[in-house]
């Protein structure tokens, strides 16, 4: 995909203040006050990974590093945060570990984060991975981010009912919708959904259908080549290359629990826990939970068939951690340091194992854990997308036309919206 790209230019407060609101900027604390300090003749950086299932973990890591060398201290901030107001202020975290979205490739698109591209770990990352990043923005030739973990997202799926079914796992559209009969037919659920909170419907339903049925990296190349001249009647538009996957997605939602309007993702968790539904939407990040209700839950995840050509099946993923070091870094060197120790094959490799994630690098070791396995393939074929949602700013409420498209099933209404709202935000920003 067309990666954005500008001419390097001060980092000024200006430019920042476009990045996104400001909501929150008035928080502050002492660790604002400088991007690194002095303590006890050893270098101080912050480090900012805030993952919440994962903030021990983490922080595990850093007391090692510390207690390994007298030359760098890492102070660990797990804090909520955002980091816009951070760099207004001009004190970002030395080091970041954190979710790759549409925020930080802001800071990427404006050359605020500096380039990792000469460090041996930029060597070792896997090019289809490192392209995903730039996907979303890319600073001139830097290597901005460097992927840390990646999640591949499917249908978790139950075994056992499986099996007592008959059902094989799909792999074309009409197998898929053949299973839901099937299990209908015995009186158990075939899709569980929850619509109460939003981002569930739009990283389950909407990537899922929409990421096997087209192309959507490059759809939104071509979308953003329109630049202000995007909207509902143009040659790329919303309304003509997602309106057969829209309607798929209004064939599954057929399928799905009745209560799904007011389930959370908690409560889907431990609905499918009980063991009486056969699919469920969700990423690996719900197996965890799933087993601690039902640790003999036998479960599996399939990567979700659109069309009927299983070729053209793909898997969801997202760069769930990447490192980067801002440019306003007063002492890159102590920070590449931690960067270094964390990116060590055998620190990344056992924390993507422990949390059902691939580690994005050559020659990584599989993922062993069946409850995740059958996506390896995909991984291994670079079969995979950054879901449709994952490209959409925040000012377009992309998850709460999902869930009126779920409630009233107008795909025409959906569609409409979804170019209008891009037209307004393409005139303003492309």
């Amino acid at each position: 995909m067309r990666a954005t790209t500008v001419m390097r230019k001060p980092f000024s407060r200006r430019s920042v203040l476009r990045l996104g609101t400001l909501a929150g900027a008035a928080a502050s604390g002492g660790w604002l006050s400088g991007c690194s300090s002095s303590d006890r003749g050893r270098t101080t950086i912050r480090f900012l990974q805030n993952k919440p299932e994962v903030i021990p973990y983490f922080g595990r890591l850093v007391e090692d590093f510390n207690r390994s060398q007298s030359e760098v201290r890492v102070v660990h901030d797990s804090s909520p945060t955002v980091l816009t107001p951070q760099f207004v202020r001009g004190a970002p975290p030395d080091l970041g570990c954190y979710n790759y979205n549409l925020e930080t490739a802001n800071f990427v698109a404006k050359g605020a984060l500096s380039d990792l591209g000469s460090l041996p770990e930029a060597g070792r990352i896997e090019d289809d991975v490192q392209n995903l990043v730039a996907q979303y923005a890319q600073y001139e030739s830097e290597t901005s981010v460097l992927p840390y973990s990646v999640t591949a997202a499917g249908v978790i799926y139950n075994k056992k009912l499986f099996e007592k079914a008959g059902v094989s796992v799909p792999t074309t559209w009409t197998e898929l919708l053949r299973a839901c009969r099937t299990f209908q037919k015995r009186g158990i659920v075939p899709v569980l959904q929850t619509y109460k909170e939003i981002w569930t419907l739009t990283q389950g339903l909407f990537d899922y259908v929409s990421g096997s049925a087209l192309d959507v990296a490059g759809f939104y190349e071509r979308l953003k080549d329109l630049g202000p001249d995007a909207g509902p009647h143009a040659e790329i538009s919303f309304s003509r290359e997602f309106r057969d996957a829209v309607e798929k997605m209004l064939e599954l939602v057929r399928y799905t629990n009745h209560d799904a309007p007011s389930m959370t993702y908690y409560d889907g968790n431990a609905a499918f826990a009980r063991g009486n539904t056969a699919m469920y939407l969700q990423g690996p990040w719900a197996i965890g939970e799933i087993a601690k209700a039902n640790p003999g839950l036998e479960v599996g995840t399939f990567a979700l068939p659109a069309t009927e050509d299983p070729k053209d099946t793909k898997v969801r993923v997202n760069l769930d951690l990447a490192i980067w070091n801002p440019e306003a870094c007063d002492d890159k060197d102590a920070a590449r340091a931690f960067l270094h120790y964390l990116m060590r094959p055998e620190v990344m490799d056992a924390y993507n194992a422990e949390n059902l994630a691939w580690s994005p690098t050559k020659n990584a070791p599989p993922v062993a854990d069946e409850r995740v396995a059958e996506l390896q393939p995909y991984l291994d074929a670079a079969r995979f997308y950054q879901g449709a949602g994952t490209y959409l700013p925040p000012s377009i409420p992309l998850g709460n036309y999902l869930q009126e498209l779920a409630l009233r099933k107008d795909a025409e209404a959906f569609l409409t919206k979804l170019d209008n709202d891009w037209a307004r935000y393409a005139q303003r920003n492309l």
